[in-house]
This record gives structure tokens, sequence and C-alpha cells, in this order.
């Protein structure tokens, strides 16, 4: 019963956020040069969310400034990284949160994605809170075979709805996004 609770608790919440990521913070692998992170920096600034990016040469991190009421595509931020030639080591999305109920293995809507919460244990999450994306595309291998060994659901392996997330009202084949707090 309680498991039914927090699961209609995390539709509702999703359903009536109207929420928005405010900064994304992208970390690329294989820079070797001040060069390399321009060549990131000008594919990421075309992006029509970004209001502006700050960079910090020494992790290779770009820090993206999201416009206000715009939503975030994390698939054309990876892929915006590696149209200049490099990967994704780490993408976190930092938004606020006005108790937005999550558990293990639970979705949700947030900032106009569906995203799956792996690891969370059963909580709310209040004000500023970041959240790490640990689909394949967006972190090492080693960390990709990690995380799925917190999950049994399909779609993790795939990025996609399946069966497994039917129960919670979500139509295969949606893009869905596995998140870590």
């Amino acid at each position: 019963m309680k498991k039914l609770i927090v699961i209609a608790l995390m539709l509702i919440s999703g359903i009536v956020a109207k929420a928005q990521f405010s900064e994304v913070h992208v970390q690329a692998s294989g820079l070797t040069c001040a060069m390399c992170a321009k060549s990131i920096f000008k594919n990421l600034e075309t992006l029509s969310f970004v209001d502006k990016i700050e960079t910090d040469l020494n992790t290779s991190t770009f820090v993206l400034v999201v416009k206000p009421s715009a939503d975030v595509d994390p698939d054309l931020i990876r892929k915006k990284v590696e149209d200049a030639g490099f990967a994704i080591a780490g993408l976190t999305l930092k938004g606020r949160f006005d108790g937005l109920a999550v558990g293990n293995d639970g979705h949700f809507n947030y900032g106009g994605q569906t995203f799956h919460m792996l690891t969370a244990g059963d909580k709310k999450i209040e004000g500023d809170a970041s959240m790490r994306l640990v689909d394949k595309s967006f972190v090492s291998e080693k960390d990709f075979k990690k995380y799925s060994k917190t999950t049994s659901m399909e779609c993790f392996k795939t990025g996609y709805a399946g069966k497994c997330c039917e129960k919670e009202g979500i139509a295969q084949g949606t893009r869905i996004y596995h998140v870590v707090i």
C-alpha cells in the first residue's frame, strides 16, 4: 500500500510541477587544449535553451545557464559535444523542487522530460537539488555497469520506456533519462 501511495504522489508531482532546470553541468572528456574547449563552447552556445555558458578548463566542465521557461534536452547537449569531437564524462542537472516525491525505480516528469530515479529511497526533494544523469551515453562504462545493478527495469538499458514503465502510465517508446541524487 505504501508503495502505491508513493507512486501516486510521484505521478501527481510530475503532473503539477511547473518546473525547469536552471543549470546543466557538462563535463567533457578528451580535451587536451583551449582550442578543444572552444570547439565545444561554440557548439553548446547554439542550443536554444542556453542563456550563457561558464567554463572551467581545469575540470573540462561547462556550466550551461538555462533561459527562463526553457526545457533542457540532454540528448541535444550530448550531440553538440560529440559533434565537436568529444564525449560526455558527466552531466548534472540542477533545478528547484517543491516537494517532488521520488522513490527507487520511480518515474517523474520535470522540465519537459521523463526521468527514472535510481538509488534515492522514498523521499521528497525540496529546494535546489542536482541530479546526475547515468544513462549509457552520459557516464563511463564502469559507472553504467554499477548503476545497472541498482535496477532490473528494461528501460535503463535502452533509455526508452518499455513494458516496465506502462504501470506508471508511460507510453512505450517515451525517452526516459535515468538519474541519481
